[in-house]
């Protein structure tokens, strides 16, 4: 049996995107993992939340939200928290808001701090299916996971 990184196909599954932010890692963790900060800016350019459910973040706390594209499309998202790491990582299974999401998937957020002051932040999206994964990508995730980056960035600047 393999014990190396990817052994069971994971790169095939997996949407990676990564950006620098001009902020210290414990003013992004946070924008991350509270839910009055992150609903702020969470999303594409353009959509904005409404919160359903949130709780305090730990290993376990669902939060339900939905999300309201600029057309008035509605769509139901659920996350659910599997590790928290404070100020350095936050893992999480993301779909919709219904039980039994096949399409759901997990994100895997990593906070890494540079020596000057600015923050790199990883966000991995690990599919069920290759398929699954080349679908999103034909759907515009990447660019739309960079909006929603860019606009973190923004609100950090801002606030």
């Amino acid at each position: 049996m393999s014990t190396t990184a990817y052994a069971h196909g994971e790169l095939d599954r997996e949407i990676v995107l990564t950006r620098v932010i001009n902020a210290p890692r414990e003013r992004v963790f946070r924008a991350w993992s509270e839910p009055e900060r992150m609903f702020q800016w969470f999303g594409p350019e353009g959509f904005r939340c409404e919160l359903l459910q949130v709780s305090e973040l730990k290993v376990g706390a669902v939060w339900r939200f939905t999300m309201i594209a600029p057309n008035g499309q509605r769509f139901g998202n659920r996350m659910t928290f599997l590790d928290v790491l404070p100020g350095e990582r936050l893992v999480f299974d993301h779909g919709s808001d219904q039980d039994d999401d096949h399409h759901r998937f997990r994100v895997t957020l990593s906070f890494d701090s540079q020596s000057d002051g600015k923050t790199v932040l990883t966000l991995r999206q690990l599919h069920p299916s290759k398929a699954q994964r080349d679908n999103t990508i034909r759907f515009g995730a990447v660019e739309l996971g960079y909006q929603t980056l860019e606009k973190l960035d923004k609100y950090l600047h801002e606030n």
